[in-house]
């Protein structure tokens, strides 16, 4: 998904996730909203018959995933759909939100939001 079609993904329902770590947060921001799941752990936290799901895990909502560039985020989308939840990934990440002018939070001031995300691999996950 585009970012600039996330957040009115966002406002049908779906559910933005930003799995990056918490350094990378710190460092360029964050998404206003978006629910914060630690990528090793995500399968079992949006697993809707895990037993350490979330509330919020659901086979009837879509989960719009986000980390910094793109890559582990599509990884992270390929995952949940064969656990059978609807999911995507926000295309460029984090750094291409930012670079929309979507909303973020403590991103510094003339940051390179795009920088991070280390040893990724451009694998696209199903759309």
């Amino acid at each position: 998904m585009e970012p600039a079609a996330a957040p009115d993904a966002v406002a049908a329902g779906a559910l933005l996730v930003d799995i990056r770590p918490v350094g990378q947060r710190a460092e360029h921001g964050e998404v206003p909203g978006a629910l914060v799941v630690d990528r090793n752990v995500l399968e079992w936290r949006l697993d809707p018959q895990g037993s350490a799901r979330l509330p919020v895990a659901s086979y009837d909502r879509t989960v719009v995933v986000l980390c910094q560039e793109g890559y582990s985020s599509s990884l992270a989308a390929a995952d949940l759909l064969e656990l059978g939840v609807p999911a995507t990934d926000v295309v460029g990440g984090y750094a291409a939100w930012r670079a929309a002018g979507l909303p973020v939070a403590g991103a510094p001031a003339g940051g390179d939001a795009a920088a991070g995300d280390a040893g990724e691999r451009g694998v696209t996950a199903p759309r």
